[in-house]
């Protein structure tokens, strides 16, 4: 009987299997998630060793230690007061703003101007758009600069965010995308009375937001990272931008230190990393809106 309960008893315990438990918390493809981790290790390690050298001395840093260092607090206090990033974040957060909404205003204004108006020589003029793709500012800086100065806008704002609004990238963008919706739209807003200027905010508008926000990340990351004009235009320090400003901490206490030029690196790459978190869903789906239609 015993031998019998005993039998029994071993036949009602459930039957623990570690290795079919395993199996499901482990991915059937594991090496290609062991792959990207590595991967994105790989990428991401400059990032974290900057963090890493950014609260470290010099000595800290030129001895490969790879734990949290002590200047922090001190790092901070030279990059944000004595060196004045913050106004430099300022003036960059203030100009990519600017030049992000007039750049996106204008480009919605092409884009409707070269799909729903006929005018003379339209074809001709969105080929010199396309022109200037191939045309990067630092092969026009030196007569934007001669130009710049006769209009008396050296060293102020004017002259960092007027020359940038337009956009030949925002106006092919949005001429692709407004080709691509119904023409139907545009008779039924001229058949209710509508204007061109109610039918672009009222119709298209809504209708592109996804584009919109492709647009704004990716401007907003291009005049962020600008460096070349602003060094070029701009002399007062009360207006320069970061990645200009950023030069200025090569060197604290008449040295050559990493972790203030590591703070403020990392610091200064905060903005465009929130603006594109905020905006990723319309940005990768602004890119694929053609395709699905």
């Amino acid at each position: 009987m015993s031998t019998a309960t005993g039998q029994t008893m071993q036949a009602s315990a459930p039957a623990l299997s570690f290795p079919g438990r395993l199996r499901r918390l482990i991915p059937r493809r594991w090496y290609i998630h062991l792959l990207l981790w590595i991967t994105c290790f790989i990428v991401g390690f400059p990032v974290l060793y900057a963090m890493l050298v950014s609260t470290q001395t010099n000595a800290e840093v030129t001895s490969f230690q790879f734990t949290p260092g002590t200047a922090l607090e001190f790092n901070f206090r030279a990059v944000m007061f004595e060196r004045n990033l913050g106004r430099f974040m300022l003036n960059s957060v203030l100009l990519a703003v600017v030049v992000t909404t007039g750049k996106t205003v204008l480009s919605l204004l092409a884009g409707l101007a070269f799909v729903y108006f006929r005018f003379p020589g339209k074809w001709l003029v969105f080929g010199f758009v396309l022109a200037t793709l191939m045309m990067p500012t630092e092969i026009l800086v030196i007569a934007l600069f001669r130009f710049v100065s006769s209009l008396g806008w050296g060293d102020t704002f004017w002259a960092i965010s007027v020359p940038f609004l337009a956009s030949a990238t925002g106006s092919f963008l949005f001429r692709q995308h407004f080709a691509n919706l119904p023409a139907e739209l545009s008779e039924a807003a001229q058949l209710d009375g509508a204007t061109p200027l109610q039918f672009l905010f009222r119709v298209l508008v809504p209708l592109s937001w996804n584009t919109v926000g492709a647009l704004a990340v990716i401007q907003f990351v291009y005049v962020w990272n600008m460096y070349l004009w602003p060094m070029l235009i701009i002399k007062n320090e009360a207006l320069q931008v970061v990645q200009v400003g950023l030069g200025s901490l090569r060197n604290v206490d008449a040295g050559l230190t990493y972790g203030p030029l590591m703070l403020a690196a990392v610091i200064a790459s905060l903005p465009p990393v929130i603006i594109f978190i905020l905006l990723q869903k319309p940005f990768m789906s602004g890119f694929a809106i053609t395709r699905d239609k």
